[in-house]
């Protein structure tokens, strides 16, 4: 395209577009504003922050660099205070991206369903896809929902004082019993298994405290209730004892299928439920890289620290995509934020006399 061309291009053309808008791709919005990228993230939810924010916002999370614990919202508002430091990012929130297409100038389109984006370099960062609880074939399961029974914990006060019941053994039920502990009248919490797949040390931790912990072979039997639970019957399934709980919140929380989506019609390579990237976090096509926990390669962890970390690879490779002559690394954040800034603010004092004049 030439210099003519492009000025005349009604398309308003981003460096780089992020699918996704939790976490990981808000610092990676951050990483582009210090390169001199113009940015955009598009997710299909409403507000930024992903799955933390949609699934458990008043959770602890305990693994991410830097924080000994630090409330899920509280460590999303800070991504989003990083990310809007640099006045060239924007979201674009409440749209779902199902199309993406390469245009014959190498442009690639993001199609949503509400408009068109234009982008010449994606980062996918959807997490795992589309959350979709797993159900239980239990009596009156599926009439209380919503009732009583919950996937997810939004708010703790929804929880205040109430008798809780929590049934799984991975990493969010034992989350769950951290948060719901301190606030709950009581908290019973069953797992099948004599194994969990949550990690040890939030075991330990729910273990030592006042939740009533039982395992192995406990399983919900059946839920009781009309217009709101009101009880349930768990066994235990060697010795085939019940007992019958006074209850007023259940927490099912027994796994999620995860779908990709359109994503899988955008022709990456893909492994199981996750793109294949490579050491630069490329993907097979040309000018889309991806980062987080939807990125699969040997070793790969699916923590927040290291999709940062790969989001910031991603990031810093399709700056040198876009412009050869530019390092891939970007150097010391401390001088090159200073001097980006100072960059910024020639270009928008530039572009309002640009605009003045004509």
């Amino acid at each position: 395209m030439s210099e003519h061309e492009a000025r005349h291009d009604s398309r308003d053309i981003y460096d780089v577009s992020f699918i996704g808008a939790g976490p990981v791709a808000m610092y990676g919005m951050y990483y582009a504003g210090l390169r001199m990228m113009r940015a955009k993230a598009i997710d299909m939810l409403e507000e930024v922050g992903g799955g933390l924010m949609a699934l458990y916002p008043e959770k602890y999370i305990y693994d991410v660099a830097g924080f000994p614990k630090v409330l899920a919202k509280d460590l999303v508002r800070q991504f989003e205070a990083q990310a809007a430091q640099y006045p060239t990012n924007t979201f674009c929130l409440g749209e779902k991206v199902t199309e993406v297409t390469r245009e014959g100038d190498g442009v690639f389109r993001l199609t949503t369903d509400r408009q068109a984006h234009y982008t010449r370099t994606v980062v996918v960062c959807a997490g795992l896809g589309a959350y979709i609880p797993k159900r239980m074939d239990v009596p009156n399961v599926e009439k209380l929902e919503g009732r009583g029974v919950y996937y997810f914990c939004r708010r703790l006060r929804d929880f205040a004082d109430k008798d809780v019941l929590i049934v799984g053994g991975g990493d969010a039920a034992f989350d769950y019993s951290m948060m719901l502990g301190p606030v709950a009248r009581s908290v019973t919490h069953i797992h099948r298994n004599s194994f969990f797949s949550a990690h040890e040390d939030s075991v330990r931790k729910v273990k030592n405290s006042r939740v009533r912990l039982l395992y192995p072979f406990w399983e919900l039997k059946e839920l009781r209730g009309e217009d709101w639970v009101e009880g349930a019957t768990i066994v235990q399934t060697r010795t085939g004892h019940e007992e019958r709980l006074a209850v007023d919140a259940v927490v099912l929380n027994i796994g999620f299928l995860t779908n990709l989506g359109p994503i899988e019609g955008w022709g990456l390579e893909l492994d199981k439920n996750a793109i294949r990237v490579d050491t630069r976090m490329r993907t097979n096509v040309e000018g889309i890289y991806a980062a987080g926990d939807i990125v699969t390669y040997e070793g790969k962890l699916k923590l927040i620290s290291t999709g940062c970390g790969e989001v910031a690879i991603a990031v810093n490779n399709a700056k040198a995509y876009l412009d050869p002559r530019a390092k891939v690394s970007p150097g010391h954040s401390t001088e090159k934020h200073e001097v980006v800034m100072r960059k910024l603010q020639q270009r928008q004092q530039q572009s309002r006399g640009e605009e003045d004049r004509e």
